[in-house]
Formats: C-alpha cells, structure tokens, sequence
C-alpha cells in the first residue's frame, strides 16, 4: 500500500512561541495534515513542539530536521518519549546532520564523518526508544548501560535528511523515512532512484516510504521580488561545503564554484548572482497560485509524499498558507 499525499507547514513562526502554537492550531483548523519544525536556531523546536502537541488534537507533529551534533543520542530518545506521549502518537523524529557552519561555527562541534554519525544516531536512538540497555560502540559514537522505560503505545519513527547519494541510500535502508531540502528540480528524478536501490536493500518498496521535502514556496505576482528573496535566503545555504557539493552534483558545478568564491571574497552581489531566475525557478516554488499548486502536484507524481509548506516572504505569507488548505488544494 502506498504512503498516502499529506500537506504540511513549516513551523516555527518567527515572530515566537505564541504565534507558533497559534499557527499549528490555524493549520489543524484549516486542514493541513502536518506541521514540521526546523531547528536553525532562534526557537527550540523540540521544547516548542512540545507546546504544539498539548494545543493540537489531530495534526501530525515533525522535526526537519534535528542536528545530530548538538543533542547526545540518550537527551533525543528521552525527548521523542516525551512528545510521543504528549502528542498520542503524532510525532516524527527527523534527524540531520546540518551543515559546517552552523555544527561548527554556532554550536563549536566538530562536523566529521556526517553519513555515519547520521546512521549511528538513528541506530541508537531507536534502540533506546524499544527499553534495551545500551551497548554501543560505534565510529562516531558510544552508549553503555544507559536504558529507559519501553514505550508500550507504538514505535516513533525516525526519519533521515538526505542530500547526495551515499545519505540518499542510507536514509531509505535505515529510517523509516526521508527528507529532502532544496533540490533543483531536474535532480530529482536520480535522488529518487537512490532511494529506491536503499530501500530495496532493506526489503522495502519506494512505493510505501515516506518521502518529506520543505518546499520554498512564494505564492505572488512579483516573481522578480520573490527570487530576489529566494537569493538572499539560500545562497548562503549553497556557500556552505555540504550544500555547496549538493550543487555541484546536482548538475551545477560552476554555479556552485561562483558561489564559493563569492562568499570567500565576502562578495555577497557575486554570490547571490550565481543563482540565475531559471535555476531559482528550479529550486523554489513561485507564482500564482495554480502555478505553485501544479508545480506540488508535479512533485507528488515523482516520488514526493508529504509537502511541507514555507514561504520565505512575509507579505505573501497568507496567501502562500490558503493556496495549501483543505478548501484550496488537492492531489
């Protein structure tokens, strides 16, 4: 049986924890199927998704994603037994490994081996999460004679952020569900096929996986002012090694060197001006709202299941968020 098509909005709110719970509850209202957080910085995702599941009744509750370098294996598996209970079930544990800057420069980590503390991670806290006593010795990590009660009301999943091929595989054969983030559309079609050779390692079907992605999405007739905040918002992602590599592999190898050279040179006009309007076109969803509703639909006939929502724009804020409810939008 096939993972059904799901709707979601990207959370927090900017504006703090109030707003945010007010918007998880708007969405739930306005029938969304999900909220998921990101977890940059600012508002603590995991506390704040807390406050979510206790003012919530049916929608479902995500994180997109959880650094695995800045929480211990042992705070995470206690935290999603937490919000599992709160949440009677709704919640998605997604983890991630993040990217150089913000491991490195905001958090002081060391950001080595990403793949394998990513799968290391998930290993372990899943085995947490079934009441075993740790016994783990690893490359990246280790755990010995920790243990905490069993949860007895199902098994919260855990979910992988994947970029490239070797994160792509891994998250499909050991999760139990993948998260995308900023692709160019034309990449996607090879993104989804290493899925597909990890999830057939593991003796799944493509078919009955969970594949999230948080699309940028802009609903307006100003496409010219949406790119232009599409640039100043994610060039700088691409500038960072992990995505600056995700680029290049994406097809976009001198774009991704442009994009280097202008941040080394602190040349922001260079570095925003590698991201031609096509490949923004490419990357982010703008336009009308039909535009931005079949470009979603596009994406669920290759392979995407759960579309989480985010504009980057706060004047076209609303009307991004009306395009997506029950009443506007359907598969």
């Amino acid at each position: 049986m096939s993972v059904r098509q799901r709707t979601a909005l990207t959370l927090p709110d900017p504006r703090g924890v109030k707003a945010t719970i007010e918007m998880a509850k708007r969405a739930e209202v306005e029938g969304y199927d999900d909220v998921w957080f990101a977890d940059s910085g600012g508002v603590d995702a995991l506390t704040t998704a807390a406050a979510v599941a206790l003012n919530t009744e049916r929608i479902r509750i995500g994180t997109a994603i959880i650094p695995v370098y800045s929480r211990t294996p042992a705070v995470l598996a206690s935290t999603t037994r937490v919000l599992w209970e709160l949440s009677e079930g709704r919640f998605i544990l997604g983890l991630g490994s993040s990217s150089q800057t913000m491991m490195e420069n905001w958090h002081g980590q060391k950001f080595e081996k990403p793949l394998t503390r990513v799968k290391e991670t998930t290993e372990l806290v899943k085995s947490i999460l079934t009441g075993q006593k740790t016994d783990f010795s690893g490359e990246t990590l280790r755990s010995h004679g920790y243990r905490q009660a069993g949860i007895e009301n199902g098994e919260p999943p855990i979910y992988m952020a994947a970029l490239r091929p070797g994160m792509l595989e891994a998250a499909a054969e050991f999760s139990d569900g993948v998260i995308l983030n900023l692709f160019p559309r034309q990449a996607l079609p090879k993104m989804m096929e290493h899925i597909r050779v990890g999830a057939e390692r593991a003796g799944k079907k493509l078919e009955d996986l969970e594949v999230v992605c948080r699309h940028q999405v802009v609903v307006t007739d100003d496409k010219g002012s949406a790119r232009d905040l599409i640039r100043a918002g994610f060039a700088p992602y691409y500038a960072t090694p992990v995505y600056n590599k995700f680029l290049s592999w994406c097809g976009y190898a001198e774009v991704a060197e442009a994009i280097k050279e202008g941040w080394a040179a602190k040349d922001r006009k260079m570095t925003t001006g590698a991201l031609a309007d096509s490949l923004v076109d490419d990357i982010a969803i703008l336009g009308s709202r039909d535009e931005c509703q079949q470009r979603i639909r596009e994406y669920a006939e290759m392979g995407i299941t759960t579309h989480i929502i985010s504009c980057v724009s706060p004047k076209n804020s609303d009307q991004t968020f009306k395009a997506f409810t029950g009443d506007n939008f359907n598969f």
